[in-house]
């Protein structure tokens, strides 16, 4: 196994690419702790030096699938809004309100998230301070999907070989691909995603891996500024898929009659004033934090397939929150993953 690990880490150096397979090999040698701490540093410095391709990420995506326990569902059009996170900005969470919204919109929402490890604020952390119990389970995850309609999946509990990586990771305390991987293993088999990177050159690429992996509707967005959202102080870049076909275009929250704001409008760096600026959002309190996640949630509706438009996606995200849906989707999950299990 050392020798295969070694390899790879070579060739990386060297500016060479792993093939699918080569990628899913050694993520298996990670994710069953065959590798030492140190290699998995090296592996994982190296490969974000050189630059994560399509074939690199789609293998190890495949490898982590192997080894997570799967969420079963009935729902068919199952959205995620788990982004990469890493883009060092410390914005309040919005993928986390967004898919309050998406859900109060009569959306399926398999929330997939941890703890942060390069951001101040993970989806996970936001949640415990709105006493949300996210370490419920996984059955108890598929019957809150069922019953509320929206489930947090917290990758703890589903996918027991993370542990393996979070040392070097939390070392490393920078950008991996592992920020990448996230969003691209959820547990319910999602084939509908909005993705959040960090990066321009990712959002090609994040859409691709998932189209290879059999998705039937995923956009990929970066904020032009560096958010790893549709941002609302500036032009956005979209990747879009659906059916096969992948389009490619820019937006502005002025495209939506929504009015630009600096980024310092949705700003924070601690959960208890996430916890705040979130409540603030679903009770519909005019302000750039909530006119952001009109945008990003406005797009997880359209991925969802209930709109043809990310227009009218923003529309029904509107109606969620004045409609008070929203707010009752977080107070139901709170109510429910804090019941006494007999």
């Amino acid at each position: 196994m050392a020798e295969i690990i070694q390899k790879a880490i070579n060739r990386l150096i060297e500016g060479k690419n792993l093939t699918r397979n080569e990628s899913k090999r050694v993520m298996k040698i990670i994710m069953r702790g065959e590798a030492t701490e140190a290699q998995i540093s090296a592996f994982l410095v190296a490969l974000r030096m050189k630059g994560e391709t399509v074939e690199e990420v789609t293998g190890a995506v495949e490898a982590m699938k192997d080894d997570a326990t799967h969420i079963k569902s009935t729902y068919k059009n199952i959205v995620d809004t788990c982004g990469t996170g890493g883009d060092s900005l410390n914005t309040f969470n919005i993928s986390t309100a967004a898919a309050f919204v998406a859900a109060g919109a009569g959306v399926a929402v398999a929330k997939h998230g941890t703890r942060s490890v390069s951001s101040k604020c993970g989806s996970s952390d936001v949640l415990t301070a709105l006493w949300v119990n996210i370490d419920i389970p996984p059955e108890m995850m598929e019957e809150c999907l069922y019953e509320v309609g929206i489930s947090f999946l917290f990758a703890k509990k589903l996918k027991t070989s993370m542990p393996y990586a979070m040392g070097p990771r939390m070392e490393i305390g920078a950008r991996t691909i592992f920020n990448i991987l996230g969003p691209l293993t959820n547990p319910a088999r999602t084939k509908r995603q909005l993705v959040g990177v960090y990066e321009i050159k990712l959002v090609r690429l994040v859409v691709e891996v998932l189209k290879e992996l059999g998705a039937v509707q995923t956009m990929a967005v970066h904020g032009l500024e560096g958010i790893d959202e549709i941002s609302i102080s500036g032009p956005t870049k979209v990747c879009e898929m659906v059916d096969g076909v992948i389009y490619e275009y820019q937006i502005r929250p002025e495209n939506f009659k929504i009015q630009s704001a600096p980024l310092q409008a949705i700003q924070t760096n601690a959960a208890s004033k996430n916890k705040k600026i979130l409540l603030n959002v679903l009770k519909g309190e005019p302000s750039p934090a909530l006119d952001v996640v009109l945008l990003n949630a406005g797009a997880a509706i359209k991925v969802s397939g209930k709109v043809n438009s990310l227009w009218d996606g923003v529309l029904l995200a509107r109606e969620s929150i004045t409609s008070g849906n929203a707010l009752d989707k977080l107070n139901k999950l709170k109510k429910f993953t804090n019941r006494v299990i007999v």
